[in-house]
């Protein structure tokens, strides 16, 4: 017997308008639900994410098919993975059905599913239901019995779960029910190509072929009627993630990471600056929201939240949508809260880790602007006397501009206001200027320079906070006025290279100035100096030491800069020992975000818990390249414990004490 089976068996072509007809109701009920969704999104300012669209359609293609992003969590991720596909192929194969019972078969009188076709038809389609029912009992097991901390379950859960189950149970049921009356008796062998629904058919095998018609029948209206109360149900339940989470992908920030708006200061039409309200937000704020799913990925690897502080980057995004579509006139900011908001470090762990590919933090930057520019508002007493402190002296120490260069006292370099021919500009930055502990870093990054053949020039007196910390708590008018300062002199001097110490300098000077019209090349010291000894230029003893490297946020995640830093250790003779959580998943030291400026008063110290991390790798030694990560580690050490147990060297000071003579 010819391989095939007849399409509507037992229901017959007098049911397709039945069928159509409730398809068309379920498709109209769907669009419109998401015709409601979007008259909200519409409440945002207006923003252009379809631009450079081919290079937006392949990162919707790789994350929505491919699943790029989901894989990513490991575990729920390749549940997830594998249950999408499974669908997608069981929806191809619905498509394949309808074509030819439908379109090709009457009008062409062509049947493509026959023969070794419908074989491996048959065995995909079954091979992926019983994927999906795997996968999905998995990931209800996870989200109803294991249910780790902070997952939180609503009632879409229980529906969305329940009716897709219930599909795909009833779907191999249906298929055993027409293979007990047409295929195990009379055509076994193709009936093994049907392997999901054999245990339907055995079960069912024996009974009146007449009740067995009419139970089929019954069950095929009831699959019918749950598939096309699946469709209309999308866009009013946590389902609509089908959707809207994929096309946020097509939506995706194709700016630098860490990417701000630049704010228009002289604009005179603007009465306000930041996010208060809701129609303060860009519509893709808005659909952020509704594009969470509530995995709680982000809120897993915020490291505000793993130290107690109220920070959840999750409940942010879903405060969000609850003043959406349910308060559109709510003050946002009371909404989320104030410690909230200057809980976060601005690390980028929540948008790195995050499947939906939401927008967390520059939502938590729009409000803290408002609270910074519109209210006068900052963490604290110790904050706003350092805000101060950078209006006044350029930087948070509230030290005379006059003590910004006596760090290179007896070091051989150029200062630009006093001539010389200098091969690179340092920007030395507020810390590495004025603090002690620092300043040992900036003297090493000269002294390697030298060694290396490259003659050092500094602004000395004449430089300025770069203006990234007051930036990141909201005051864009202070860094605005600091950069700008910076950019004249860079302009002035005719700089064409800087190479600066600090990943908070350097994103800041290489990505946000451009915005401000500075052009210059801006590189961090470890691809500098990793170059050097990479071309010869610099040659290091390789003595042998224990250590563990802490990623600085804003030259791992933000610039994605993971290898160099480590190159350099291993010319040094490092014995690497990696923490758990490095490179892109790397722990933040807890000063990002201006938070350097702050103290830390709520929940356990983030650097403390880095420090821990460090501890328990065995090394005793935690290499960092960053003067914010330095000073943190160095006060965590202190405070923490874990004097003579751990030390905290920058990587420069391991260079320039192993450079070979």
């Amino acid at each position: 017997m010819e391989a095939t089976r007849e399409i509507y068996w037992n229901i017959g072509h007098g049911s397709i308008g039945f069928m159509y007809l409730l398809a068309f109701i379920a498709m109209g009920l769907c669009a419109w639900g998401f015709y409601l969704r979007l008259h909200v999104y519409r409440i945002g300012k207006a923003l252009n994410r379809l631009d450079e669209l081919p290079s937006r359609v392949k990162l919707y293609l790789a994350n929505s098919f491919g699943q790029l992003r989901v894989l990513s969590v490991r575990v729920p991720g390749v549940l997830h993975a594998i249950f999408f596909w499974s669908f997608l192929l069981l929806f191809i194969g619905t498509l394949l059905v309808m074509i030819q019972a439908d379109f090709t078969d009457p009008l062409f009188s062509i049947r493509f599913l026959r023969g070794t076709f419908y074989k491996v038809f048959k065995v995909v389609l079954n091979s992926a239901g019983c994927a999906a029912i795997v996968m999905l009992l998995g990931l209800a097991v996870r989200r109803f019995a294991v249910r780790p901390e902070g997952l939180k379950t609503i009632r879409d859960d229980y529906v969305s779960h329940i009716l897709l189950l219930v599909i795909l149970v009833t779907g191999f049921v249906l298929e055993g029910a027409r293979m007990a009356v047409t295929e195990i008796h009379n055509n076994p062998e193709l009936a093994r190509f049907s392997f999901g629904g054999l245990p339907a058919a055995w079960l069912l095998d024996g009974m009146d072929v007449g009740d067995i018609r009419s139970f089929h029948k019954g069950l095929w209206l009831f699959h019918l009627l749950l598939a096309m109360a699946f469709i209309a149900c999308i866009p009013f339940t946590k389902l609509r993630h089908l959707f809207i989470t994929s096309t946020n992908y097509l939506f995706t920030d194709l700016r630098a990471n860490g990417a701000i708006e630049t704010i228009d200061l002289e604009d005179d039409t603007r009465e306000r600056f930041g996010a208060a309200q809701l129609s303060d937000f860009a519509w893709k704020d808005i659909f952020d929201a509704d594009a969470c799913t509530a995995c709680k990925r982000c809120q897993d690897r915020c490291p505000a939240w793993a130290t107690g502080k109220p920070l959840s980057p999750m409940k942010v995004v879903q405060q969000i949508g609850e003043v959406a579509f349910g308060a559109p006139e709510a003050n946002l900011v009371d909404t989320v809260t104030r410690d909230v908001l200057w809980a976060c470090t601005t690390c980028r762990a929540c948008q790195e880790i995050c499947p939906a590919n939401i927008e967390h933090i520059n939502k938590i930057i729009e409000m803290r602007r408002h609270l910074a520019l519109m209210e006068g508002e900052f963490p604290g007493d110790e904050v706003k006397n350092a805000i101060g402190n950078l209006e006044v002296n350029g930087n948070p120490f509230g030290m005379a501009f006059a003590e910004r260069g006596t760090w290179s006292d007896g070091l051989d370099l150029d200062i630009l206001s006093e001539g010389g021919g200098a091969d690179i500009l340092y920007f030395v930055g507020c810390y590495a200027s004025i603090d002690k502990r620092n300043q040992a870093v900036a003297r090493a990054f000269v002294q390697i320079c030298n060694a290396a053949g490259i003659r050092v020039g500094i602004l000395g007196k004449e430089e300025t906070c770069c203006g990234e910390p007051p930036r990141k708590l909201g005051n864009d008018y202070l860094y605005q006025m600091e950069a700008r300062k910076n950019i004249e002199l860079f302009n002035r001097y005719g700089v064409q290279r800087i190479v600066t110490t600090c990943p908070h300098c350097f994103s800041t000077l290489t990505r946000d100035y451009r915005d401000l019209g500075s052009r210059v090349d801006v590189e961090h010291y470890s691809t500098f100096i990793d170059r050097l000894i990479r071309e010869g230029r610099l040659s290091l003893v390789a003595d042998g030491f224990d250590c563990t490297y802490h990623d600085s946020c804003y030259l791992g995640r933000y610039h994605e800069i993971f290898i160099p830093p480590r190159n350099i250790l291993s010319s040094a003779g490092a014995r690497l020992q990696e923490m758990e959580k490095g490179k892109a998943e790397g722990f933040c030291c807890g000063a990002g975000g201006g938070r350097i400026l702050a103290e830390e008063k709520i929940g356990t110290r983030i650097c403390e818990t880095r420090i821990a991390m460090a501890e328990g790798v065995g090394a005793g030694l935690i290499v960092s390249n960053c003067p914010f990560c330095l000073t943190m580690f160095e006060d965590g050490i202190k405070t923490g414990g874990f004097e003579g147990k751990m030390q905290v060297q920058d990587l420069a000071e391991i260079v320039v004490q192993r450079i070979k003579q």
